[in-house]
């Protein structure tokens, strides 16, 4: 999933997230990588953010993490 900033709200940065079931947030984070899903927003100009999610179904826990996309 991809989440834009409004125009007005142009100084807080784009959001590429995926979400994941019983593996590991980092692994979210590392599909978003290799599978190149930022090349969606190449004409962006601000920040983007990179949210891998996991959910745990044994301890109905929730694990993030978020890394700032290098261009």
């Amino acid at each position: 999933m991809v989440y834009l900033p409004r125009k007005k709200f142009s100084d807080k940065p784009a959001l590429v997230v995926e979400l994941k079931w019983n593996h590991s947030a980092e692994g979210a984070i590392d599909q978003i990588k290799k599978k190149q899903y930022v090349k969606s927003l190449e004409d962006y100009e601000g920040n983007i953010l990179l949210v891998g999610i996991n959910y745990d179904k044994a301890t109905k826990e929730h694990e993030c993490v978020i890394e700032e996309w290098e261009k």
